[in-house]
């Protein structure tokens, strides 16, 4: 099985030794991923659209995502991203899982990991 590694040329991809998202076996990996602005909200925009680019380079697309995984340092934010996820995901929402947690700097309000089926 080969593996694609996918890089978005974000700061912390070279400083911590990861990538953006791994494709192998069927399935995208997208690695967690933080957005920049100033609110949740905005942050959650600009992560999905990080996350969204490393799908389509991938050769999928949000309505392939299997499973997501929301990380957010204050889970009393996290109703202020519903309409936004529900506007990414549409018809083909996601298993998901939110958890409530230190991020690797306070300035990041939300993280977004998912994993999606490669389609045929």
């Amino acid at each position: 099985m080969t593996i694609k590694r996918i890089f978005s040329g974000g700061p912390f991809e070279a400083k911590i030794g990861y990538c953006r998202a791994t494709v192998g076996g069927g399935f995208v990996h997208v690695s967690g991923t933080v957005g920049a602005g100033d609110t949740v909200v905005e942050q959650c925009r600009a992560a999905l659209e990080v996350i969204g680019g490393a799908l389509a380079e991938a050769g999928a697309g949000f309505a392939d995502v299997m499973r997501v995984h929301y990380y957010l340092p204050d889970a009393a934010e996290f109703e202020a991203c519903w309409p936004v996820l529900t506007e990414v995901f549409g018809a083909n929402p996601p298993a998901a899982t939110m958890i409530e947690c230190n991020l690797i700097d306070p300035k990041y309000r939300i993280e977004i990991e998912v994993t999606a089926l490669l389609p045929a």
